[in-house]
Formats: structure tokens, C-alpha cells, sequence
């Protein structure tokens, strides 16, 4: 029977690698995220988890020996932020390319310089294209279910990738919220034990991840395309399981009070609930605008979001992140991208808000919606706006 405790986010998360019955964790301490390994060495060293715990010197030894107990067939988890994430980086390839199912929690926070060890967006933008499957988080039970659907995703044999599970730095890590938090059988019925269907084997040496001339690697990458987009397909029967099992339900996105939404703001991650508030304010006032919670990151949403965003005329796109001399924000590039071609779209406009743990508050929020429906009106001669800039 699940309780209702209050616990700070980061806790939570140990708790759910606790409760998946991990067997590897190789960590590396970094602030937002450092209390979900401080948990997990706890509970193994306690004798609550029967698991390994390897500390290591960096991030990139903390993948690389990830990458080595996933291979023999161990449920591998790991957690990570900003620059942890990036020196990880060339790791986080091999990973998805090897087709190891490891779970990581990434606390996001931003990227120096100058150093900031506040949240935003900047580290997973920095990661999209490596591969591996992606879901944000927007609060405490989001964060504790999905780190649960991600190892059932992962290791399913039809996707065997690696997941990210993305909660905002400081917003969420720090947070004590109240969080349902099941018992063991309950979360042993819906993860059942890893059944790695091809662990390295000392007596079948094998040879993994070799050289690749160039009239294989372009197959190579294709299949690896083809199972990340087909991996869509498990995420939602995930989902719909862990509904059937626990009451609670995802969706690749959320539409809240979109129905007769003429102007639609999209958001992700922890603002996006401030985002709810200012929504229900404009509505109060008459104001015919919606919000989309983006919660599937990669693979890409492509026909959700076309279908949720149908009947409006403006959409109102938040990046916590800047593509240095792009046109803005990387959600927004996405956005553009997933809607070109459409007979009918609404007007698209970006803006670059919340960088480095800036606040983003429901007043901002409105004011945000009401900017974005001026630039729709009337253009602007900026491909798109940082939001709350100091000139």
C-alpha cells in the first residue's frame, strides 16, 4: 500500500533506485544532485540495498563503469548535472550505441561559464542528440514514477536504450514535497527482474563496439534511429501500465485548459507548473490561453504536438536554454521544425527566460503570454526574446 510522505525529491529518487533493486550504482558527488548518491551510498552501506556502490573520480569514469556492469547484465544506475553531464559526454554515445538500458537521474543545472550552480535547461540541450530516450519531470511523484517507468523502458527488449530522467536543479532537487511512495511487492509487480538477453559471457569472449568503416556506420546509426523512434511506442504502454498498477497516468505531453485556447504557451520541466497558475489568471480574466506541458523530450512527440496545438492561432514557446547564434532557444527550433510544412499552424514565437536559476514567476509568466501575442500581432525584428533581461 502506498504512503504519502514528505521528502525532498532528491531523496525520492533513491528510494525508487532502492525500490527498482538496482545492483551497480557508480556516482560522482555534483551540486543539485549530489543528495540521490549521498542517499543511495547510505541505503548500501545501511544494508537496506543490496547493491554496488562504485565511487569514482569523475563523471567519466562514473558512465565507463556504468557502461561495463550494464554489459554483463546488472540494473545500472547513475545521477548527474551540468557539468558532470558534460564530462560524460563522449561516454553518453557509447551507451546508447551499445544499447546498455542505464537509468540516470539528471538534476539540470546550468553550464559555466561564468559558474552558476543554479538550474536550467542548458546541460540537456547540450545532450539531446546522443541517443539516449529523455523524459522531464515537472514535480516530486513525476520525478519518483518516471525513474520506476525507466528502468521498465529501458530494459524492455524491444527498445534496450538508456533514459534520462531530467528534474530541475534546486527547484525540484531541494524541494520537499508530498510524494506517494508504494511498497516493494507493489513495484516488484510492475518492474520485473533485468533479463539482459546479451551479457558478455568470459567463456564466449566477444568483441563489442569495434572499429566501423564507413560501409557500415551509416546502417549502424540508421538502426539505432529506428529503435529510438520505435521506442515511442513502449513509453506509452509503459505508461499506460503504470496507471493500471499505481492510479497515476503520463502522456508524451499535457494540455491543460486547452479547450478553445486561441493562444498556447509551452513549457517543461518544474515552471511549468507556475506556467498553470498565470494560465488560470488569463483565463479568470477572460483570456483564451492554454498551456503544453512537454514531458517526452526524445523521442520527439511529433504527432502529439501537432494534434495539441491544431486549433490555435499562437503558441508561445518557454527555452531555458540559448543556442549561441541561433534563432533562440532549442524547444522552440524543434517546435518550428515539427510544424513546418502544416497547412495550418499557429504563429510560433520564442523566448529565452530563466537562465542560471532565474525565477520565472506566475506574474512574469503573464506578462510572457501577453508579450508573445504582441510579436504575433505585430512581428518583432528579433528572431526571439530573452525574457527579464537587465538592459
Amino acid at each position: 500500500m502506498a504512503k504519502r510522505v514528505g521528502i525532498e525529491v532528491s531523496r525520492s529518487v533513491a528510494i525508487a533506485a532502492k525500490l527498482a533493486n538496482v545492483d551497480v550504482v557508480s556516482a560522482y558527488p555534483i551540486t543539485p544532485q549530489t543528495h540521490i548518491v549521498e542517499d543511495i551510498a547510505e541505503l548500501v552501506a545501511n544494508g537496506e540495498l543490496e547493491a554496488s556502490f562504485i565511487p569514482v573520480e569523475s563523471e567519466h569514469s562514473a558512465m565507463s563503469a556504468c557502461l561495463g556492469a550494464s554489459a554483463v547484465g546488472a540494473r545500472t544506475f547513475t545521477a548527474t548535472a551540468s557539468q558532470g553531464l558534460e564530462l560524460m559526454h563522449e561516454v553518453l554515445y557509447v551507451a546508447s550505441s551499445m544499447r546498455f538500458p542505464i537509468v540516470m537521474a539528471v538534476a539540470n543545472r546550468a553550464l559555466s561559464a561564468p559558474i552558476s550552480i543554479w538550474g536550467d535547461h542548458s546541460d540537456v540541450m547540450a545532450v539531446r542528440d546522443t541517443g539516449w530516450i529523455q523524459i522531464f519531470a515537472a514535480n516530486g511523484q513525476e520525478t519518483f514514477d518516471n525513474v520506476l517507468c525507466a528502468f521498465r523502458i529501458a530494459e524492455d527488449r524491444r527498445v534496450l536504450l538508456p533514459v534520462m530522467i531530467h528534474l530541475d536543479g534546486f527547484h525540484l532537487t531541494h524541494v520537499i514535497e508530498p510524494i506517494y511512495i508504494p511498497d516493494a511487492d507493489e513495484v516488484a509487480k510492475f518492474l520485473p527482474p533485468l533479463d539482459y538477453p546479451l551479457p558478455l559471457d568470459p567463456d564466449k569472449p566477444v568483441s563489442m563496439g569495434a572499429f566501423g568503416p564507413p560501409y557500415i556506420y551509416p546502417e549502424a546509426k540508421k538502426a539505432q534511429q529506428v529503435n529510438l523512434i520505435d521506442s515511442k511506442e513502449v513509453i506509452l504502454q509503459c505508461w499506460r501500465e503504470f496507471a493500471d498498477v499505481f492510479g497515476r497516468s503520463y502522456d508524451p505531453l499535457e494540455c491543460y485548459r486547452c479547450e478553445g485556447a486561441k493562444v498556447l504557451l509551452l513549457a517543461m520541466g518544474s515552471f511549468s507548473e507556475t506556467a498553470m497558475s498565470a494560465v488560470d489568471t488569463v483565463r479568470e480574466e477572460g483570456g483564451e490561453v492554454g498551456l503544453i506541458k512537454l514531458r517526452l523530450w526524445r523521442p520527439f512527440p511529433f504527432d502529439e504536438i501537432r494534434r495539441a496545438v491544431s486549433g490555435a492561432e499562437v503558441l508561445i514557446v518557454l527555452d531555458r536554454a540559448l543556442s549561441f547564434g541561433g534563432p533562440g532557444g532549442p524547444v522552440c527550433s524543434e517546435i518550428k521544425s515539427a510544424l513546418y510544412g502544416l497547412d495550418k499552424r499557429p504563429k510560433v514565437v520564442g523566448f529565452v527566460g530563466g537562465l542560471g536559476g532565474r525565477d520565472i514567476s506566475r506574474a512574469d509568466f503573464r506578462e510572457i503570454i501577453k508579450r508573445g501575442m504582441e510579436i504575433a500581432r505585430s512581428g518583432s525584428d528579433q528572431e526571439f526574446e530573452m525574457f527579464g533581461v537587465r538592459e
